[in-house]
């Protein structure tokens, strides 16, 4: 029998939106990250870069969603 991860709903709205600015923080710093390896012509680390500001897109969104914030309909979108 499969079972299912336990969730226990005792998030603090304050811990939400914590972490919503620390993913825009560190969402910014890939996009620095990326702009530097481009200056410096590293394709490496601009692919790396690129790929973690994507995933921190997709984690803001979400964030934002979960705090009913105006303009987010669907996080998957």
């Amino acid at each position: 029998m499969v079972r299912l991860n336990q969730r226990t709903y005792d998030r603090k709205w304050v811990e939400i939106e914590g972490m919503l600015e620390e993913a825009e923080l560190v969402k910014r710093q890939w996009q620095w990250r990326f702009d530097q390896c481009q200056k410096n012509e590293q394709k490496q680390g601009m692919k790396d870069a690129a790929r973690n500001f994507k995933a921190l897109e997709g984690v803001v969104k979400t964030l934002k969603w979960v705090l009913g914030e105006d303009g987010i309909e669907d996080p998957l979108e």
